[in-house]
């Protein structure tokens, strides 16, 4: 259902806040005496794109490229015919077809008199465009990502997964007590109708009664006591949520066991691993046994 969708309502994220974040970069960039900043998007790594223009179609390669006195240009392997609806829910005016990307870029860079560029985090860019870029007729020098892109000290951020992580939980303390008794996938599939409809772009769900950690569904009875994780993106922004279906002594006792583990820590929330750095955004899960069943707790935390 995902895979590229783009909304922006503004009321959420104004523009002033792609302002701020694009003036850090910019700050860098006269800093370092750069000219402009490329940014690489695609299947693995689309957030530092989205955090700086809401551009996140992660099934698509893409540079953005950030000037430290123009407007950012966009390039992209996208056909032509969907540059319209790239400008009316992102940042970009400037959308160009990428071609093998080196040329394009090199091609601006010449148009602007530009020696000096930088990438964030060339050394993780694929292989082939690495090679490219650093072979070409202007030099590029790696800019690292706690430079200009902290997702964990942004206000804006931090409130987008908060909202997140407030559905997921909300709509699991509804659910998960109707779902004793249901098949697995027919619960699952309610479930994701109402993650839909409350705005979630994507949606992984996993469950377990207890005998094995979550699991995709199976078409199991789900029992009495089960748990459920999920990985939930709204508006670009993932968490990573577990809940069992327990009593509510047996909650308590969860919740005390994931305050009292602050060392206990997994990398699972949505975000890649160069993103799971101190300071940055993780998700923590801790596993409670309660007649000898497993049940499972945990948050997307700083």
């Amino acid at each position: 259902m995902k895979r590229g969708l783009i909304t922006w309502d503004k009321t959420e994220i104004p523009p002033a806040v792609f302002e701020r974040r694009v003036d850090r970069v910019r700050r860098v960039l006269g800093d370092r005496d750069l000219s402009a900043l490329v940014v690489y998007s695609e299947l693995w790594r689309s957030n530092p794109a989205r955090f700086f223009s809401n551009y996140m179609p992660y099934f698509n390669r893409a540079f953005l490229i950030i000037p430290r006195d123009l407007p950012p240009t966009l390039l992209c392997g996208l056909s032509p015919r969907v540059y319209g609806w790239i400008r009316s829910v992102t940042t970009i005016e400037d959308v160009r077809p990428a071609g093998n990307f080196a040329k394009p870029l090199f091609e601006i860079a010449g148009e602007r008199d530009w020696t000096r560029i930088g990438a964030l985090d060339l050394d993780q860019f694929p292989y082939d465009l690495n090679k490219a870029i650093r072979s070409g007729t202007v030099e590029a020098v790696n800019v690292e990502s706690p430079a200009v892109y902290v997702p964990a000290e942004d206000e804006t951020e931090l409130a987008m997964r908060r909202k997140a992580a407030a559905m997921a939980d909300q709509i699991l303390s509804e659910e998960m007590s109707r779902g004793v008794g249901s098949i697995d996938h027919h619960f699952v599939g309610g479930l994701e109708r109402r993650f839909r409809r409350a705005g979630a772009e994507d949606l992984i769900i996993l469950l377990t009664n207890g005998h094995t950690v979550p699991a995709p569904p199976i078409g199991a009875i789900l029992e009495e006591n089960y748990s459920v994780s999920l990985a939930v993106e709204y508006r670009g922004h993932w968490i990573r949520l577990s809940r069992p279906q327990a009593s509510s002594p047996v909650m308590a006792e969860c919740r005390k066991q994931w305050d009292s583990q602050p060392g206990l820590a997994e990398r699972l929330d949505g975000s890649y691993p160069y993103e799971c750095r101190a300071g940055g955004m993780t998700a923590r899960h801790i596993e409670v046994v309660v007649s000898g069943k497993r049940l499972f707790y945990g948050e997307t935390i700083l």
